[in-house]
């Protein structure tokens, strides 16, 4: 792997250059093919290489908490994170694992998935939903999962990004999928976008990485670094206007 941007000689100080700024900070991560194509076949692993899934593994081991849609948890059959997934050194002093944050307005996940009954008692998955979402429901899943209710009809993302800063988890990873992106983009919550660029054409047909209406006017980002390797370009952008 080679720094081409800024330029840097040697091997990249990864922790160093992913590091979350002081305070409250979103960072999504997403990959794409050359040609703009969120996933192959509905999912990211044909997308992605070794290096991606290294920075992926230190992009969880950062944050405090992992967010990402019910459906991309679905299609990627998303489970708790394990310890031995993660760069370990860098979480001494907090929970082995970061938690993960499902946002379903309609609650149709199923709370006998290993998501919701094998996370570990320190990073107990949260399910993020609406006051309108079926009560029974709810209740079933808070059994095993930690739910915050955000939103009457459909979840607010502010009020939901704010009850997690509330119980400590202010460094938020978004993992998607698209709508999740384009709802969070939308709401001008994205402090930050790491992309990973795929050597390869999809071809038509395939979704972008943000999907849903358009946003009320485009957002203004600065490059912070880009990664090389094997073809695979690894792009850091913050949001310009924070």
């Amino acid at each position: 792997m080679r720094q081409l941007f800024p330029l840097a000689a040697g091997s990249p100080d990864l922790p160093g250059l992913y590091a979350y700024p002081a305070g409250p900070w979103l960072r999504a991560n997403m990959v794409s093919s050359a040609d703009g194509a969120a996933s192959l076949e509905g999912v990211t692993k044909a997308l992605s290489s070794e290096t991606d899934r290294h920075v992926f593994a230190l992009l969880r081991t950062l944050s405090d908490v992992i967010l990402v849609g019910a459906a991309t948890a679905r299609e990627e059959h998303y489970n708790p994170v394990r310890p031995r997934e993660l760069w370990r050194h860098l979480r001494i002093g907090r929970p082995a694992t970061p938690p993960i944050a499902v946002v379903s307005g309609r609650l149709d996940l199923d709370p006998k998935s290993p998501l919701i009954t094998a996370a570990p008692a320190d990073a107990r998955t949260i399910v993020i939903t609406t006051a309108q979402a079926p009560a029974d429901r709810r209740a079933e899943l808070a059994a095993r999962a930690d739910v915050i209710v955000a939103g009457e009809q459909a979840v607010d993302l502010k009020a939901a990004v704010s009850a997690l800063a509330e119980r400590g988890h202010q460094r938020v990873l978004a993992e998607g999928g698209p709508h999740l992106l384009g709802q969070l983009v939308e709401a001008g919550l994205m402090d930050e976008l790491c992309l990973t660029i795929g050597p390869l054409m999809a071809g038509p047909g395939a979704s972008r990485i943000v999907a849903g209406s358009p946003a009320a006017k485009p957002q203004e980002l600065t490059l912070a670094h880009v990664l090389e390797d094997n073809g695979f370009l690894l792009c850091r952008y913050t949001r310009k206007s924070p």
